[in-house]
């Protein structure tokens, strides 16, 4: 469905030039390639570096040359999740847009409204010959979702900007000025397997709204692993043996499902108990999670099965691995401080692997977060590593473009934003790494459900979005 209809046209048109192309994280070479032939179209000089990220520069518009040099920053790479009644390739297609009233969602994907509205709007204002700006360095990053590679892959020297902007945040009247760090924990164990072939159970958890593993992560929405896991642990009283588990899928995102094949010698026992536990947890989710299902049945087994003593030794330890919120910051008021993602669990053939996803604004926080986890799985004898660590970004709430920017919000809107810091990773802690001096800030449109199928942005907020980010450009200050 088109959506070019919308205003502002010039954003609306962009973005959904952009959701034409196919542009997972870690599979960007067409979005790249997109990206640059725009830069190149508008005779603009664009470059794409080692990493593929593409830096494209725009200079002054008359009477603007002396002001401070800008950066517009958004990353290209977008979270692939679906509906599992979704017959849909992020690999090859294009999204699927929709509108519903006030919002713009997919057709039972992510929409990649993160962070596709501010590319679109870079792109809106690189093109534009009647917006008054500074010189400006527009920077799309790749990977932003998977590892932050791009950002990582920055070299100093790169950029000459003075101040960033950040345009990936999801609450129009909020500027974020500080996000959290985080880190993949990675367990892996491969323990001993035997034939087996006969009827086991499978447990199945679907329908779980997912969502976003940092900004979400206090709503106390489901986690499909973990609740598979109280299935797996109440199993451990009928001497309960692992076939196989597939739970989960990006690091990133609430795990929506899972499923797993167990066997029994005698499964009558466990089939009781299991229905009793089923009751009781679509009781407690049945308001935050109310199309929650959990299938048990019986399931034929032809397949290498795991031990009673090894199963029942990797169930406890995913059992008591931390999962959810670890610690609200005792400074800013409402900010999850630490968190973990027990974002994707697998077994097949003896080889189990579990990947987290550890956030914290306190690095020493990450740090317990992660070597409680790994206390964790090496009780039943599985490797543990970190991998992908990036920091936090620590807040400047007295910089001038965040004082700039509260006065022309109030000038505007007839109120205060919320300046607040984000239990999310963004890139201007790397970028910040590589450019102490810089000052950055970051905001954006009202958008929810983000790294779900439920992902939408709101109509309304991306064109006060929009009217404010043109504002800002106005008037950013002298040199």
């Amino acid at each position: 469905m088109s959506i070019t209809h919308l205003e502002p046209s010039a954003l609306w048109r962009n973005f959904s030039a952009l959701n034409a192309v196919p542009r997972p994280s870690k599979k960007e070479g067409r979005v790249i390639a997109f990206i640059k032939k725009f830069g190149e179209s508008l005779n603009l000089e664009t470059r794409v570096d080692e990493t593929g990220n593409v830096i494209i520069l725009k200079p002054a518009t008359p009477g603007m040359e002396g002001r401070k040099k800008v950066i517009l920053q958004s990353h290209l790479d977008m979270v692939c999740q679906k509906n599992n009644d979704t017959e849909f390739d992020f690999d090859t297609q294009g999204i699927r847009m929709v509108t519903d009233s006030d919002w713009v969602m997919a057709e039972g994907t992510t929409l990649g409204a993160d962070n596709g509205i501010g590319v679109a709007a870079i792109m809106s204002i690189l093109e534009s010959k009647e917006i008054d700006h500074p010189e400006l360095e527009a920077l799309f990053t790749i990977d932003e979702e998977t590892g932050m590679t791009g950002a990582f892959g920055l070299k100093p020297g790169a950029l000459s900007g003075d101040i960033l902007l950040n345009l990936d945040t999801e609450e129009d009247d909020e500027i974020d000025i500080g996000c959290a760090g985080g880190m993949d924990v990675t367990a892996t164990g491969q323990f001993i397997t035997e034939s087996y072939s006969g009827i086991g159970i499978q447990i199945e958890i679907k329908g779980l709204r997912g969502g976003h593993s940092g900004i979400d992560i206090h709503e106390g929405r489901g986690n499909a692993n973990v609740i598979l896991t109280r299935f797996l642990f109440l199993g451990l009283n009928d001497d309960i043996r692992l076939v196989n588990i597939n739970g989960g899928g990006l690091r990133n995102a609430i795990p929506r499902e899972a499923k797993a094949v167990v066997v029994f010698t005698q499964g009558s026992h466990f089939l009781q108990q299991a229905e009793q536990l089923k009751v009781e947890i679509l009781h407690e989710y049945l308001t935050l999670e109310p199309t929650l299902e959990i299938n048990i049945s019986p399931s034929e087994v032809n397949a290498a099965i795991m031990n009673t003593a090894d199963s029942g030794s990797f169930i406890r330890s995913l059992k008591v691995a931390h999962n959810g919120v670890f610690r609200m910051s005792p400074t800013v008021p409402g900010l999850v401080e630490a968190s973990n993602n027990i974002a994707r669990v697998t077994l097949d053939d003896g080889k189990i692997t579990v990947m987290n996803l550890t956030r914290s604004s306190v690095d020493s926080t990450k740090q317990a977060v992660a070597e409680q986890l790994r206390a964790a799985f090496e009780l039943s004898r599985m490797e543990v590593t970190y991998s992908g660590s990036y920091p936090g970004w620590q807040p400047n709430p007295h910089s001038s473009i965040v004082e700039l920017m509260q006065r022309i919000y109030v000038n505007k809107f007839g109120s205060a934003p919320k300046v607040v810091a984000c239990h999310a990773g963004l890139e201007c802690g790397i970028i910040g790494a590589h450019y102490p001096k810089m000052e950055m800030v970051s905001f954006g449109p009202t958008i929810q459900g983000a790294h779900s199928p439920e992902e939408r942005v709101n109509i309304k907020s991306v064109g006060k979005f929009w009217s404010y980010l043109l504002d800002i450009l106005k008037e950013i200050p002298e040199k």
